[in-house]
């Protein structure tokens, strides 16, 4: 197994595609993800455009749907619900398939879809993505961050470093064998300098001080916990997520 890690979407090798593929944005759409599935949401449906979205959910019955909208960190007028993955309890969630576009974790799916196993990771449910990618050893591995608008985003690659140092703790792997790219080492190293103090580096990254400014101090504290949801949202067909059963 090879690891390779890619900060935003935009530096994935456009002629290449990897076996397994994984989308990550701890702040906040992925953590979302798996808090709906594992709060008992039926699926996950991901777009990039409000609109396709909003044309695509008409379809499902009012009482079996959900439509997230977040730009900017802010919820969309018109939307049940921004990108808090502490609105998604169980009883609003449970049953309903939800329809859901953000600014950057979206995109990021876009981008990997096509990979033979898409998987999304946050830090919250770590350890099950990681118990995955021991027990299938897919050949070649992208953890693709989301970033911010294009840009390096620390609370993305430092999941990506949670992911590598776990591996790396249960198998006899050393990071070199592991590494595919020199991104995998410095996400290992973030990961070992902060993995006591997440929700301070949540605080220090930028996405992290925009939704502070949005009073959403209790989503990064929720974001900045490892392995408290045993979640694995794997895609089932392009852009649709559910529970690996």
């Amino acid at each position: 197994m090879k690891l390779f890690v890619y900060h935003t979407p935009e530096l994935t090798p456009t002629d290449q595609t990897p076996e397994c593929a994984i989308a990550v944005d701890v702040l906040r759409a992925t953590s979302t993800m798996a808090t709906v599935l594992a709060s008992g949401g039926e699926a996950v449906q991901v777009f990039s455009d409000l609109d396709q979205l909003l044309e695509v959910s008409e379809k499902w019955p009012a009482k079996h749907r959900l439509r997230a909208g977040e730009r900017g960190g802010a919820k969309v007028a018109g939307f049940d619900l921004g990108n808090s993955p502490l609105d998604c309890t169980p009883e609003l969630v449970q049953g309903r398939r939800l329809f859901i576009s953000t600014t950057n974790g979206t995109r990021a799916l876009k981008r990997v879809q096509d990979a033979p196993i898409v998987l999304t990771a946050a830090l919250i449910n770590r350890a099950a993505v990681v118990q995955f990618l021991l027990d299938q050893q897919p050949e070649s591995v992208w953890i693709v961050g989301s970033g911010w608008e294009g840009s390096f985003s620390l609370e993305d690659t430092v999941c990506a470093g949670a992911i590598a140092h776990s591996i790396l703790q249960h198998t006899q792997l050393s990071p070199a064998a592991l590494a595919g790219n020199d991104e995998v080492i410095s996400a290992i190293a973030l990961y070992s300098q902060w993995q006591n103090n997440l929700l301070g580096l949540l605080h220090q990254a930028s996405h992290g001080q925009r939704l502070l400014r949005l009073e959403c101090h209790e989503d990064l504290k929720y974001c900045s916990q490892t392995d408290i949801l045993d979640v694995l949202p794997i895609q089932q067909e392009p852009g649709v997520l559910k529970s690996q059963s």
